[in-house]
């Protein structure tokens, strides 16, 4: 089994990083990328003789996300308190944009959310996408504007009330 440790650990940060982006959240992801190597180990023989399985893994982690029994919309998302307004050399904005953008990810659907993720931070193309989630290419192009239509329509939404706050 050295060839599986040899991959699993090759793949860990890579699975780590990805689940995070998908979870939102550093201990959700490292109990979804554990449950998959576990599955991973007891497979092992199957998947090392795939044509890549890397790509097979990084699916493993994905279904793994979209089915996982505990509930992911339930969390309780955490933010502290921002400022009204952050100063043009105020480090902190880019924080608080980082932040507002995972909380805005995570109340996305999952298969929006697992799009996104795939498309703008693993940038895949929409062929692999559909073939990891196990869907046509016109039902990942659906969930990418649908989930950029609610990303979008959330900033809108805050940039109007700060403008009614401001003027």
């Amino acid at each position: 089994m050295a060839d599986y440790d040899d991959f699993a650990r090759a793949q860990l940060p890579r699975l780590l990083r990805y689940a995070t982006m998908l979870t939102g959240d550093r201990e959700q992801a490292a109990d979804l990328v554990q449950d998959v190597l576990v599955k991973m180990y007891r497979h092992w023989s199957r998947i090392s003789g795939t044509d890549h399985p890397e790509r097979y893994v990084l699916r493993m982690v994905t279904n793994g996300y979209l089915s996982w029994r505990h509930s992911w919309s339930a969390r309780v998302i955490t933010s502290g308190d921002l400022p009204d307004r952050a100063r043009a050399d105020d480090f902190a904005s880019d924080h608080a944009a980082r932040e507002d953008m995972w909380q805005r990810l995570a109340r996305l659907p999952k298969r929006q959310r697992a799009v996104v993720v795939l498309r703008y931070y693993e940038q895949l193309p929409d062929s692999e996408i559909a073939g990891l989630l196990g869907c046509a290419q016109a039902t990942v192009r659906a969930h990418a504007h649908k989930a950029l239509a609610s990303l979008r329509n959330g900033l809108a939404i805050d940039l109007m009330a700060e403008a009614r706050e401001t003027g």
